[in-house]
């Protein structure tokens, strides 16, 4: 944190709601959580019910992360400039009503159209729950409330599976829509209620050549990891799209260079808590889109039930759900840095664990504990490296920061599900015994044996990589040394008076 930003804060901030802020921002942030793995539940009873397949099923989820991803900083950025309040509760209200859109739906294109909708409304929480709540705790109490928000993430993350496939056996599909609408309408009167208007900067401009440009850079990159998938990564279509993404992305920055009123303010990454935040954040999210393949594994490697499977992957969300207040309010005293750094040696030694001791005769008890030390990593880092993103940054773009949080979110999952099931992909294939080589081309229809090699293959590198987000986590440490030293120098006793006995992130 730099002294500039240090001294933007005002002088006397209302903190007596805070609490009733954190429930209401938690509502949507549990909203959003819980209905991505609900509507992944009800996928194959949709293709039945809907009379359709699953390239076009998979839309219903595609088109949702596509739009949410592309309007997530032009939402943070809207936010900065008329104030958080309104955004949220408009999209609150717009996700909701198009959860009953949805619950509707005649047909599967119907359906596609009022997700999008839904998707409108969903970016402007997840561009806007991170900075509401920044703004609404005092430095001190930021990373445990941001902790308690990692704690709904992974309260939607277990719920969701659980509740969408008791509303689709005993309700229909249409249920795990509707649920949504009462809690939405009621997050909204709860915006109205209790959310402060916030920061707003009047005589802003908003920068749509520049907010297009991006658009359109990221819906191609999107699409290409997507689609790449099943059409190739040597296919045309798929190079074309990612060459779209860079002539696209050039032009934004060349644009946000010389507007006077850029949407995205690069100087920010002149930070180094925030670029080495931003830039851990995506690399771990990368790396935790390796539980695509976990369930090969348990299911054509060991043979278990749907069931059991559901279960062993609970253990993952449940240890960042018992860790992450615990990491938030350690980063209140120590640093966030400090304590996100202890998540990627965690995470590294867990995938470490994971490449070293994997074996096909492994009891699903023995698979649950050997996983869950990268649970307990992420936990770690996500809270306090969410705070010291933040904590990084002038009041005035708090949103757009929080924008650029969810952003890291949802591309390195996407990247990652990429990336790592192509690497799994091709270490199990080369694992496959020489006589079958030329008969399986298909990971999936791998032998055991080669699926459970592909498996601590990919641990390994994931283990390399999260490693060398250590290092990053190392520099970011040191920098937040040097700034907490350089905020202790400059006039401290004011420093101290203005953030209620912090100096720190």
């Amino acid at each position: 944190m730099t002294p500039e930003t240090l001294f933007s804060q005002p002088l006397a901030t209302d903190y007596s709601r805070k609490w009733h802020v954190l429930i209401t921002v938690g509502m949507g942030i549990f909203l959003a959580t819980i209905d991505g793995t609900i509507v992944t539940v009800a996928l194959p009873t949709l293709v039945e019910q809907l009379n359709t397949d699953f390239p076009t099923i998979q839309w219903v989820t595609l088109a949702y992360l596509l739009v949410v991803t592309v309007l997530l900083l032009g939402m943070g950025r809207l936010g900065d400039m008329v104030g958080k309040k309104k955004p949220y509760q408009i999209g609150m209200i717009l996700f909701g009503t198009a959860s009953a859109a949805c619950g509707l739906a005649p047909g599967v294109e119907w359906l596609i159209v009022f997700r999008v909708v839904q998707a409108i409304g969903a970016s402007t929480m997840q561009a806007l729950g991170t900075a509401i709540i920044t703004e609404a705790f005092p430095p001190t109490e930021r990373g445990r409330a941001l902790g308690i928000g990692g704690v709904l993430v992974s309260a939607g993350i277990l719920a969701g599976p659980v509740l969408g496939g008791i509303l689709i056996d005993n309700v229909g599909w249409r249920a795990i829509f509707f649920v949504n609408v009462p809690i939405a309408l009621a997050g909204a009167f709860m915006v109205h209620a209790f959310v402060p208007e916030g920061t707003r900067r009047p005589g802003q401009r908003f920068d749509i050549p520049g907010a297009v440009a991006l658009g359109l850079s990221l819906t191609a990159l999107m699409i290409a990891l997507t689609l790449g998938q099943n059409w190739g990564w040597g296919d045309g279509r798929t190079l074309g799209l990612l060459a779209a993404f860079a002539l696209l992305f050039v032009l934004f920055v060349s644009i946000e260079l010389r507007t006077s009123q850029p949407m995205v303010d690069l100087t920010l990454f002149r930070n180094p808590e925030f670029a080495i935040g931003l830039s851990t954040a995506m690399l771990v999210f990368i790396a935790i889109a390796s539980r695509i393949v976990i369930p090969f594994f348990l299911e054509q490697g060991q043979g278990l039930s749907v069931t059991t499977i559901g279960l062993i992957l609970a253990v993952w969300p449940l240890a960042i759900a018992v860790v992450a207040p615990l990491a938030g309010w350690l980063s209140d005293r120590l640093g966030g840095m400090r304590i996100s750094l202890a998540g990627l040696i965690v995470s590294a030694i867990g995938y470490w664990l994971i490449g070293e001791l994997l074996s096909l005769d492994i009891s699903p008890l023995a698979f649950a504990l050997l996983i869950a030390p990268t649970g307990l990593g992420v936990g770690l880092f996500q809270a306090p490296n969410n705070s010291a993103v933040m904590g990084s940054v002038p009041k005035e773009r708090l949103g757009l920061a929080s924008g650029f949080l969810a952003l890291t979110r949802n591309m390195g999952q996407l990247i990652g599900i990429a990336a790592i099931g192509a690497l799994w992909a091709t270490q199990t294939l080369a694992h496959v015994p020489p006589e079958l080589a030329g008969a399986i081309t298909d990971a999936s229809e791998a032998p055991p044996a080669a699926i459970a090699a592909g498996m601590a293959d990919t641990s390994m590198v994931l283990a390399a990589m999260m490693g060398l987000t250590a290092i990053l986590g190392v520099i970011g440490v040191w920098f937040e040394k040097q700034q907490r030293q350089a905020a202790a120098q400059l006039m401290p006793e004011t420093v101290y008076n203005k953030h209620e006995g912090t100096t720190g992130t």
